[in-house]
C-alpha cells in the first residue's frame, strides 16, 4: 500500500514540476495606513511594502502571488457554487446529483493501454518499479485525473451559459521593460505583450517553446513576445554560452530561427556546437564565431540576469504576461485564459 502511494504522488509530482530552480513574482498593492509610529513620524504600510520589495524582491513578489491565487482560487470556488447551485435547482437536483450525473457523462474509462503508455512517459519516475507493481496507482491516479478535467469541463460550460461574471479584482503585475536592442517577435502596439526570462539549457523552458508557438499562431499581431536571457549557471554550465551565442544570432537578425536550433539541440551546447548551429542556419560564420570567442555580450546576459533577479525571478522559465507572472511550463490553457482576460481588459480601457 505505501508503495502504490509513493507511485501515486510521484505521479501526481509530475504535474507540478514545471520549471528548473523556484519561482518568484511582482508588485505592490499596499495601502497608506499606519503601520507604525516613531516619534512623530508615521511609517506606512504602503513604506513598508516599497522597502520589502527593494530589499527582497522575490519573498515579496512570491507573497503577493500567493495572496492572489489563494483569493482567487477562493472567488472560483464560490462562482463555482453559485453556478452549480443554479442548474440543479432548475433541474430539480441536489448540486451533489446535479454534479454526479454531468459528471458521469464525461469521465472515459481509463484503458489498460492508458496505463501502459503514462508508465512508458514517466518510466524515469517509477524508481525501477515494473509495470504490473505501479498499475494500480497509476489507474486511481488516472482516474482522478479524469474526474478533476470533467468537473472543470462542467463549470467551464455553466460558467459560459450563465450570467456575465466580470472579474473586479487585479492580479499582481511587474513593469518589465522592453528594450530597443531586445529579441522580439510581434508589433510594439500589440495589446498583450509577454516578457519570457530564459534558459537555453533548460528542460522546462524547451517544454514553453511550443506554447508560445500556438499562442502566436491563435493570437497572431494582438501578442509580442519578448525574450530575456536568465541562464541559471549554478545548474547549467553551458546556458551562459548560449545566451551569449543567442545575442550574437541576434545581432545578425535571425535570433528566434537560432533559439528553435538551441532548444532542438538542447543536450548539445559546448562553443563548437553552438558555432555550427549559426553556419547551419545561414548566420556570417566568421562574425558569429568571432562574437562568441570575445564574450561580445557576456555583459549583456550578465545586465539581464540582474533585471530579471530585480523582478524576483528565481526559476526558468517566468514569464510576464502584461506584467503578470507565469512560473513553469505552465499548460496552453493557462497561457490562453490570461490572455483572453488581458484582451477583455483592453478593450474596456
Amino acid at each position: 500500500m505505501m508503495a502504490d502511494m509513493r507511485v501515486l504522488s510521484i505521479a501526481a509530482a509530475l504535474v507540478l514540476a514545471l520549471a528548473c530552480s523556484a519561482p518568484a513574482q511582482q508588485t505592490s498593492t499596499a495601502g497608506t495606513d499606519a503601520a507604525a509610529r516613531v516619534g512623530e513620524r508615521t511609517i506606512t504600510v504602503k513604506e513598508l511594502d516599497e522597502h520589502w520589495q527593494k530589499s527582497a524582491p522575490g519573498p515579496h513578489a512570491q507573497a503577493l502571488q500567493a495572496m492572489y491565487d489563494g483569493r482567487k482560487d477562493a472567488l472560483d470556488e464560490i462562482i463555482a457554487d453559485s453556478v452549480i447551485q443554479q442548474a440543479a435547482k432548475t433541474r430539480g437536483v441536489t448540486a451533489e446529483q446535479y454534479m454526479q450525473a454531468e459528471v458521469g457523462k464525461r469521465i472515459k474509462p481509463v484503458t489498460d493501454a492508458d496505463i501502459v503508455t503514462f508508465y512508458e512517459q514517466n518510466q524515469g519516475q517509477m524508481q525501477g518499479r515494473a509495470l504490473a507493481d505501479v498499475s494500480p496507482s497509476i489507474r486511481q491516479y488516472l482516474d482522478q485525473q479524469q474526474r478533476t478535467s470533467a468537473q472543470q469541463a462542467v463549470i467551464a460550460e455553466l460558467r459560459k451559459a450563465g450570467p456575465p461574471i466580470r472579474l473586479l479584482m487585479d492580479a499582481p503585475r511587474t513593469q518589465v521593460a522592453v528594450g530597443a536592442d531586445d529579441a522580439v517577435t510581434g508589433p510594439a502596439n500589440a495589446p498583450v505583450t509577454i516578457v519570457e526570462f530564459s534558459d537555453f539549457q533548460c528542460p522546462f523552458c524547451q517544454r514553453v517553446v511550443p506554447t508560445l508557438k500556438q499562442v502566436r499562431e491563435k493570437y497572431g499581431d494582438r501578442v509580442r513576445i519578448v525574450w530575456k536571457d536568465f541562464p541559471l549557471t549554478s545548474i547549467h554550465p553551458q546556458a551562459f554560452k548560449a545566451a551569449e551565442a543567442g545575442n550574437c544570432a541576434r545581432e545578425q537578425g535571425k535570433f528566434w530561427e537560432y533559439h528553435d536550433r538551441l532548444f532542438t539541440n538542447q543536450q548539445a551546447l559546448q562553443p563548437e556546437f553552438l558555432k555550427k548551429y549559426a553556419a547551419d542556419a545561414g548566420l556570417d560564420a566568421a562574425k558569429f564565431n568571432a562574437c562568441l570567442d570575445t564574450a561580445k555580450y557576456s555583459d549583456r546576459v550578465q545586465e539581464q540576469m540582474g533585471v530579471g533577479t530585480g523582478l524576483g525571478v528565481q526559476s526558468t522559465p517566468a514569464l510576464f504576461i502584461n506584467g503578470r507572472l507565469i512560473a513553469g511550463a505552465q499548460p496552453y490553457e493557462t497561457f490562453v485564459s490570461i490572455i483572453d482576460e488581458e484582451l477583455e481588459r483592453a478593450t474596456k480601457k
